[in-house]
This record gives C-alpha cells, sequence and structure tokens, in this order.
C-alpha cells in the first residue's frame, strides 16, 4: 500500500513585481519511509527551484489516494466516508483522505464520485476543500536500462 508524505519546503520564489521572497510551500510524495521521502524532495526540487532551498518538515499524510487530472492542477482534499460489516454484525465507519484534481470544488465533488463510482459499498463525501498542496510526486518505478521486466524474460525462454 501507497504511503504518502506531506513535505514542506522554503525556498525563495519570485513574485509578480519580480522581487524574491522566502515561501514554504507543501508537496506531497509517494515513499516507502521518511528517508525516502526526504531524498526524492531533493532530487525533485533540485530540477525545479533555482538557488538554494530546505525541506522544513516531514510528516506522514492521511491521504489515501490520488486521482490527478491532467486538465487542472488545483488540488482539492475529500474526506470519504463508507461502512463495512464486521464480523460481529456490526457496520463499522471508515472515512479517508483522498485528493483530486480540479478548478473548483464542485468538478472535485464531480470527479471523486467518478473515481470512486467502481466501489463495492455506497460512499458518502461530506467534505471537499481546496488544498494547499502545490504538486505531488508519485513513486515513478523507473527500469534500469540493464534490467528487462519478468514478461519479457519469460518471452526470451
Amino acid at each position: 500500500m501507497k504511503q504518502w508524505f506531506l513535505c514542506k519546503v522554503k525556498y525563495q520564489k519570485e513574485d509578480e513585481n519580480g522581487r524574491l521572497k522566502s515561501v514554504t510551500e507543501p508537496y506531497l510524495v509517494d515513499a516507502v519511509s521518511f528517508t525516502e521521502a526526504e531524498t526524492r524532495m531533493y532530487e525533485e526540487m533540485g530540477e525545479r527551484v533555482r538557488g538554494e532551498f530546505m525541506i522544513t518538515g516531514i510528516s506522514k499524510s492521511k491521504i489515501v489516494d490520488v486521482f490527478n487530472y491532467e486538465d487542472s492542477s488545483i488540488w482539492h482534499k475529500c474526506k470519504v466516508t463508507y461502512y463495512v460489516a464486521e464480523e460481529s454484525g456490526k457496520e463499522k465507519k471508515i472515512t479517508n483522505q483522498m485528493i483530486v484534481t480540479a478548478d473548483n470544488v464542485k468538478d472535485a465533488y464531480d470527479r471523486i464520485y467518478l473515481s470512486l463510482n467502481n466501489m463495492l459499498v455506497s460512499f458518502q463525501v461530506p467534505e471537499v476543500i481546496e488544498s494547499t498542496i502545490v504538486e505531488v510526486f508519485n513513486y515513478s518505478g523507473d527500469i534500469d536500462a540493464n534490467e528487462k521486466p519478468e514478461e519479457e524474460v519469460e518471452q526470451e525462454d
């Protein structure tokens, strides 16, 4: 299961008047540990930020799923609730946090419903808010040039 980490990065950003101002912005990164999250953030931010930057905080996020639509870059946090039956016969309420890109809250609400329409249980979305997250760095899982995927190796035999 994916683990998402919220990383806060402080750096100098040029404002609309051309002046440099110090900003701290949150980013979400998919990693297996705090160490990997920090390493990946240094790699990603090194490509995006000119000058110095500092990672001021890393914390585990409660976000369980990310839905990225290419036509928008504004992230919205959605609270999704559903009920599951326990062995005792009682229903247990499950609440998850998910994020989705959309231009506004209504589109985010519609997109989260569209993304989750294949769930086997009925669910509700009691809360959708615009998030301050600037960007999400998903694990890419790039294959080394010398490695072949297992399927290719099996076909050669």
